[in-house]
């Protein structure tokens, strides 16, 4: 297994680090899923020849997602560059993706779209990041320019591109940008982007190491068209730190595929991406449905008291954030077999919460809790805890608010915390504390505390009208949590 290595870095701050001197030693597999447009292949491959990095530490993977006839390799191309068949079970360019990395073996994957020219130096440029750290994803840098087959000779675009001359071959100031810049200019280039800054994942050009590549899982195969945003999503679980590259650029050989068809494409990924993606509210309505990856695992320890268990499980899944999912864990029995005395049944008060909440689909039923990488934030209360309405919606605030990766509540009725998954994925990646890599807090009063008393509960019945009055006080506890 490969051994970690780079500083452990907090946040998104990739401030403190420095691409180390000296010749490259990482090799790396350019992965291009393509689909028709050998015109566009071949302007992409011609560049790709002309690149600075070391050639024998350069390969080349066409995955040819089903052209009609198949796409063949140009004259001009990189010396080790081949094209291979998607794996059986799947088509889309997220699909191919996967295929293109099980078929190679890289110690980087950098992933390019087969309509793109890059500059000479554009895999350099992203690979000089990951001889500092491992855990980076690196975002390289494109402008979107107007393209008709046949304007460009292959060869002609080597020559340009080996002549560090590619800037010349379209007009910047007719150049489109990317939507995202917006996002990197005002977080200064990310390094003090929150919790999402995996939004700028968006595709074309990113680069990320094998191992960090199959820690996330890879990309969603399942989700033909959003699968970069989610693919962001996967690696920001898995701990990564987002870099975006401008020491190099690339033209985008044609306008955005999302702007030909935008209204309808947005409306196909909005509820695929909001399924999978809890931090990015505006695809998640606010509405009090669940969603097949909550923001939440809230776990809770059954206690011997199935009553005070129940009450504490239906405070949090009557509170102001419905996407939560609760994970009863204590020591539960088999279906009771024959006949028996069924009030003096030694595992009554287990029955009594198997029973309780059989019909809820949110809540499940553990002998442990086991870590779920999809899903944000753990956080763990005990069953002797009164969650007021707003107590998850506050403690999600409070940890992105400071960018924390652990909270934790020392309070009479137990200890009450909140863990970041992407915290802890970087953490035990570079064997350090959560609080190396995302920051950690410990109270035991204040707001935060009487949110989960039963006292700050009663309060809030008594001056917001009853729970319509603290659900309504909730909602902007809620947009303040999830970034609205």
């Amino acid at each position: 297994m490969p051994v970690a290595y780079g500083p452990a870095l907090r946040g998104n701050d990739y401030g403190p680090l420095a691409p180390p001197a000296g010749d490259p030693r990482l090799s790396v597999s350019v992965v291009v899923p393509a689909h028709g447009h050998q015109d566009k292949l071949d302007v992409t491959l011609a560049s790709l020849a002309a690149q600075t990095y070391p050639a024998g530490l350069l390969e080349v993977v066409v995955v040819d997602d089903g052209t009609e006839p198949p796409l063949r390799l140009p004259e001009v191309r990189p010396e080790r560059t081949r094209i291979v068949a998607p794996l059986p079970g799947g088509w889309s360019s997220a699909h191919a993706t996967n295929s293109g990395v099980a078929q190679s073996d890289g110690d980087v994957v950098l992933r390019l779209d087969a309509d793109m020219l890059v500059f000479h130096d554009h895999v350099a440029s992203q690979l000089r990041w990951h001889h500092a750290a491992d855990y980076l994803a690196v975002l390289g840098h494109k402008r979107f320019v107007d393209y008709a087959p046949g304007v460009l000779e292959p060869a002609a675009v080597y020559e340009s591109v080996r002549a560090g001359e590619a800037a010349s071959l379209f007009d910047a100031e007719r150049s489109e940008p990317q939507w995202i810049e917006q996002i990197i200019d005002a977080t200064d280039r990310l390094r003090q982007a929150d919790h999402r800054a995996f939004r700028v994942m968006v595709g074309a050009s990113f680069s990320v190491t094998r191992a960090m590549f199959r820690a996330s899982g890879g990309m969603d195969a399942d989700v033909p068209l959003g699968s970069d945003t989610i693919f962001g999503y996967r690696l920001h679980q898995a701990g990564a730190l987002f870099v975006p590259d401008d020491g190099s650029s690339a033209w985008h050989l044609g306008p955005r595929q999302i702007a030909e068809r935008g209204a309808l494409a947005k409306r196909y990924r909005r509820p695929r991406i909001a399924n999978r993606v809890p931090e990015l509210d505006v695809k998640r309505p606010r509405a009090a449905r669940g969603w097949a990856t909550p923001l939440a695992d809230v776990v809770v320890e059954a206690g011997d008291d199935a009553a005070e268990t129940e009450s504490c499980v239906d405070a949090i899944l009557g509170g102001s954030v419905p996407d939560v999912r609760v994970t009863l864990v204590g020591d539960w029995p088999e279906p009771p077999t024959g006949r028996h005395a069924v009030l003096d049944d030694p595992e009554l008060e287990a029955r009594l919460l198997l029973e309780s909440f059989r019909g809820e689909s949110r809540v499940r039923f553990a002998a442990k809790a086991e870590a779920d990488p999809t899903v944000p934030y753990v956080i763990r209360v005990p069953a002797a805890a009164r969650p007021g309405p707003e107590a998850v919606a506050a403690l999600v605030e409070y940890a992105n608010r400071h960018r924390l990766g652990l909270v934790e509540l020392a309070l009479p009725e137990g200890a009450i915390s909140l863990e970041r998954t992407a915290a802890a994925a970087r953490a035990a990646h570079l064997g350090v504390g959560i609080d190396a890599v995302w920051g950690r807090a410990r109270l035991a009063d204040g707001p935060l505390a009487e949110a989960f008393s039963a006292a700050a509960s009663a309060a809030g019945d008594a001056r917001g009208g009853g729970q319509g009055g603290l659900r309504r006080k909730a909602r902007g506890v809620v947009r303040r949590a999830l970034g609205r």
